[in-house]
């Protein structure tokens, strides 16, 4: 019998620091990422994209939206100024090599509206990073670690600055760290635009820092 081909994504490393981690290539196997996209789908992610960190654009401005204009500023621990500055965000990155962006679409007429349905689909997406984070991490993957889309949901109101009820799935968002999602998503060439009605589908994202 002829042995099945063993497909890998592999990346050359975007520079010459050494990362240490149970894994030494810079890549994800074929079946490892079919594996999780299958399971991604159960939570509404529709689409796994592995790319190199050095697409990461980090910015200050990015701060400001959070902390002027957004309701979620120093209210929920998923957010600012719960979570790590510009300057440690850009050393954690730093750490790691490979990221996965995770992509799903969807339809919220009630996108501005604070109710029970709204609340359960971002639990769902968050609960559904986590888990496959989790997955990652048995399989190998011990630097596996989620930056969510959008705040975090898990309670109808968030403890903080009391501790978190659920720390186990206590993540930052994409944007916390300082992180440009759209200039980040340029780099990929990946187009985007901004929903201007809540009758429009919209894109959101999440990313797993993986090696």
């Amino acid at each position: 019998m002829a042995q099945q081909e063993r497909k890998i994504v592999e990346f050359s490393r975007p520079n010459n620091k050494k990362k240490t981690s149970f894994r030494n290539e810079i890549s994800i196997p074929d079946e490892v990422l079919k594996r999780i996209s299958e399971k991604g789908k159960q939570y509404g992610i529709e689409t796994i994209r592995p790319f190199t960190v050095d697409n990461f654009e980090l910015a200050e401005w990015v701060g400001l939206k959070c902390r002027y204009g957004c309701s979620q500023f120093g209210t929920n621990w998923s957010c600012p100024p719960a979570t790590p500055g510009l300057a440690k965000a850009r050393a954690i990155i730093s750490e790691y090599s490979l990221a996965l962006l995770l992509v799903g679409t969807h339809k919220w007429t009630n996108f501005y509206v604070n109710n029970n349905k709204k609340r359960s689909e971002q639990v769902r997406y968050w609960k559904g990073t986590v888990s496959l984070e989790r997955q990652l991490f048995l399989d190998g993957y011990d630097k596996a670690f989620s930056l969510v889309s959008g705040a975090c949901a898990l309670c109808k109101e968030c403890a903080y600055p009391e501790a978190c009820r659920f720390p186990t799935e206590k993540r930052p968002t994409i944007e916390s760290l300082s992180i440009d999602v759209i200039g980040t998503l340029k780099n990929l060439g990946i187009d985007t635009t901004v929903a201007k009605d809540p009758k429009e589908l919209f894109k959101y994202y999440a990313v797993i820092l993986l090696v």
